[in-house]
């Protein structure tokens, strides 16, 4: 497993493997790496010659109250991880390298799609998310990229991208991966503390009972997502930034259950954002 850190080693190394005819996949990764992003490394095993890991903190998509410095990293651990899925390479640059001094050049989608969800309430996030993805994209080669379900905003925000833009690249959905007991994966449920924890089981769990009552029948979206806040407000550490319920397809409005629909959810414990969605299918 090679380790790059400089921008154009990366994308030389990467160049020359596709004119050796071989398939790149790229999995995009924060580090702080668990078993949902290994999930997304064995797919993109599965499906390309060359597997590509990235490892970038990315500052732009952090607003200036979040929680960039304190995000969880450790990139030794990250190393034997992926060494132990045979990944071929890791891409770890620094910021500075990646935004060089007079940075000013930005990859932006507009419209319902970026404004909602997590858009809403993290001001300039996707802008950062386009931008730093674009340049993954451009640097490592991809034949295909791998990203995990749980960010399902993210996901449908960089198809289009890579749709409207025309990027060669085929976009991977890997499902979310959760514990047992059904909190989904993420780098950040390591700020919870014990009671925490145990709360925030309500977001897969109110999820759970909307799917339940959509296959029972409900059909009004306004009454499943009042079902879902009472849940989670009776969790006393729950502060819930958002439960909406869209288009699964383009984040549409709807008012009415009808094939396929995106719940989604973004609840604070503590400090601590998480989020969670599921797809109900009627």
């Amino acid at each position: 497993m090679q380790v790059f850190n400089d921008v154009k080693e990366m994308q030389n190394w990467c160049l020359n493997k596709k004119r050796q005819g071989q398939k790149i996949g790229l999995v995009p990764t924060m580090g702080y790496l668990h078993a949902g992003h290994l999930s997304l490394v064995k797919e993109a095993g599965r499906h390309c010659d060359i597997v590509v890991v990235s490892i970038f903190v990315n500052p732009t998509q952090f607003g200036p109250n979040e929680d960039f410095d304190s995000y969880p990293r450790d990139v030794e651990s990250d190393r034997k991880k992926l060494a132990e899925e045979k990944v071929d390479a890791i891409f770890a640059p620094s910021a500075r390298d990646m935004y060089r001094e007079g940075y000013n050049s930005w990859v932006e989608l507009k419209g319902e799609i970026t404004s909602k969800l997590c858009g809403g309430s993290r001001e300039g996030h996707f802008r950062g998310v386009t931008t730093v993805v674009s340049k993954l994209f451009n640097i490592c080669q991809p034949d295909k990229a791998f990203f995990g379900q749980k960010d399902a905003q993210q996901a449908m925000i960089i198809e289009k991208m890579v749709q409207e833009l025309n990027f060669p690249i085929t976009i991977v959905r890997v499902p979310i991966v959760r514990e047992a007991d059904g909190l989904a994966l993420s780098s950040r449920n390591v700020y919870l503390d014990e009671e925490q924890r145990r709360q925030a089981l309500v977001l897969s769990r109110s999820l759970q009972k909307a799917r339940q009552l959509a296959e029972d029948g409900e059909r009004n979206v306004s009454r499943l997502k009042q079902e879902i806040r009472k849940m989670i407000e009776a969790a006393t550490q729950a502060n819930i930034d958002y439960v909406e319920i869209y288009d699964a397809e383009d984040l549409g409005d709807v008012e009415e259950i009808r094939g396929s629909v995106l719940i989604a959810l973004a609840v604070k414990f503590g400090n601590t954002r998480l989020i969670d969605n599921l797809i109900v299918e009627v």
